[in-house]
């Protein structure tokens, strides 16, 4: 079986992680106490819905500065993504564990539009996590060819993922209490 990283060691740690995640999301949220953190965690969804907006344009810079062989805009650009992504992570487990999940309350058409949005958004950002973790790996060691080969499918997925974050945002914000 041939190994994206050319390292079955970092493959494995990959993977491992890239699993690890979501789960680890997953339960956080499944704990049905809710953690009293107080009402700062009210803004938590906004500040989570202004990060998918921003990454969305971080990783749109980072295409277009790739594009341009700019290369220091682009690896500044992916950065600032993926340090967007981890603190996305952290704020909104942080929500999550500590407020109820809001439901949408909208209704006629905009209704099975939301929910395609944010299945298609979850499924995807499961998936696209071992994605990102391998495109990163391989610029940082280098390894240009596989990163290219990587990223045609990481980029358009981890978009698309950001901006369905902020349409999922926009749709049910009205909704928080």
């Amino acid at each position: 079986m041939r190994t994206i990283s050319q390292n079955p060691q970092n493959d494995k740690l990959i993977n491992i992680v890239s699993i690890a995640i979501p789960l680890a999301v997953a339960a956080l949220i499944g704990i049905q106490i809710k953690l009293p953190l107080g009402e700062w965690t009210k803004v938590l969804p906004h500040v989570i819905g202004f990060l998918n907006t921003t990454t969305a344009i971080c990783l749109i810079f980072g295409f277009i500065a790739i594009k341009s062989k700019n290369i220091s805009g682009h690896e500044t650009a992916m950065k600032l993504a993926f340090a967007q992504g981890g603190l996305f992570l952290v704020l909104y487990i942080l929500y999550h564990i500590s407020n109820p999940s809001t439901p949408y309350g909208g209704t006629g058409w905009t209704r099975p539009v939301y929910y395609f949005f944010l299945i298609t958004h979850i499924v995807l950002s499961i998936g696209v996590v071992r994605l990102v973790l391998y495109a990163i790996y391989q610029a940082l060691t280098n390894q240009i060819e596989a990163h290219k080969k990587t990223v045609k499918w990481a980029f358009p997925i981890w978009l698309y993922v950001s901006l369905t974050g902020v349409i999922v945002y926009l749709m049910i914000s009205p909704f928080y209490v």
